[in-house]
């Protein structure tokens, strides 16, 4: 009797233990990021639901989604606040920035962690075959001779021509979606600053935002600085900004690198800027004096250093 209790009680034992173990296995095979694209391809017009987890959330840093086209060039960017629970989802339209047919690569990125999906755009829909069904022949009727002498008015065809839809993250800019440049939930634009900074709502950020719209962005010349300043800004600055996040020593290395830029550009708050010569003027002296200050002037020192021992 007691060899049969002790059986049982060590059979319990392990199915108890056993029961748990699959729980445990599950949670351990979760990744600490996931991404997922709903489908598999799109076509012109059509939504990408893009979604993911973040297994371990602690609410401190957003995700950040990019889109690369089959040439590996950036096409989409969004910087995402998760839900309490560590989802997050981001949508956005196939066509405008995405246009291209072939494979594209979304990446979500998270402190350090990282995690990939692909999905196949096949352009727009009126390219794809459609089976045609034979129609039947119309049987002519007679009509008066006074009818088959009128010629039939022609009819001017009218394409109907409707504005893409562009989805988050890009705007309608001359008839195409364009990655935007002045929204975004890390500080309209800014990431490595509001990264820095901690916050959009800070002082310094508000600061470049109001240099930026009101004063840069007020000219064709500086439209088109920041057009292209943007396309290489953007191709490494989340990294840097989810770098910053997990390292406070180098947030606060960034932080003191950034105040002579600042310096710098207060200088556009007191003047006027009323043509396109003096923002072209304004604008190179600022880019020199920040070569100066960041290249020319450390580099000066050094040689000084040197020459001395």
């Amino acid at each position: 009797m007691i060899k049969i209790t002790i059986f049982l009680l060590a059979f319990l034992s392990i199915t108890i233990m056993s029961y748990g173990m699959p729980i445990q296995s599950f949670a351990a095979d979760v990744p600490p990021l996931t991404v997922n694209v709903e489908f598999n391809s799109y076509r012109e017009g059509a939504e990408i639901v893009i979604s993911g987890l973040i297994r371990d959330y602690d609410q401190s840093n957003d995700a950040t989604v990019r889109i690369q086209d089959p040439n590996g060039s950036f096409v989409y960017l969004a910087q995402i606040t998760p839900n309490p629970d560590g989802t997050y989802s981001v949508s956005v339209t196939a066509g405008g920035t995405i246009n291209k047919a072939g494979e594209y690569t979304v990446l979500a990125f998270w402190n350090s962690n990282r995690n990939q999906a692909t999905f196949e755009y096949f352009g727009s829909s009126e390219s794809a075959p459609t089976a045609s069904t034979p129609t039947p022949t119309p049987t002519p009727t007679p009509t008066p001779e006074s009818a088959m002498d009128m010629e039939p008015e022609p009819v001017v065809e009218t394409e109907s021509v409707s504005e893409p839809k562009c989805g988050t993250g890009t705007v309608l800019k001359d008839g195409a979606c364009v990655v935007k440049e002045k929204e975004s939930s890390s500080g309209g634009g800014c990431l490595i600053a509001t990264a820095a900074y901690g916050s959009e709502m800070a002082p310094q950020i508000q600061f470049l935002r109001e240099i930026r719209d009101n004063t840069v962005l007020q000219t064709e010349s500086g439209s088109a600085f920041m057009t292209g300043f943007n396309q290489f800004y953007y191709s490494f600055s989340p990294a840097v900004a989810d770098y910053e996040r997990e390292n406070p020593v180098f947030k606060e290395t960034v932080k003191l690198a950034l105040a002579p830029m600042l310096t710098s550009l207060a200088i556009l708050n007191y003047v006027d800027i009323d043509s396109e010569t003096e923002m072209l003027g304004y604008g190179i002296g600022i880019i020199l004096l920040n070569i100066g200050m960041y290249f020319v002037a450390p580099a000066v020192i050094i040689i000084k250093i040197k020459n001395r021992k």
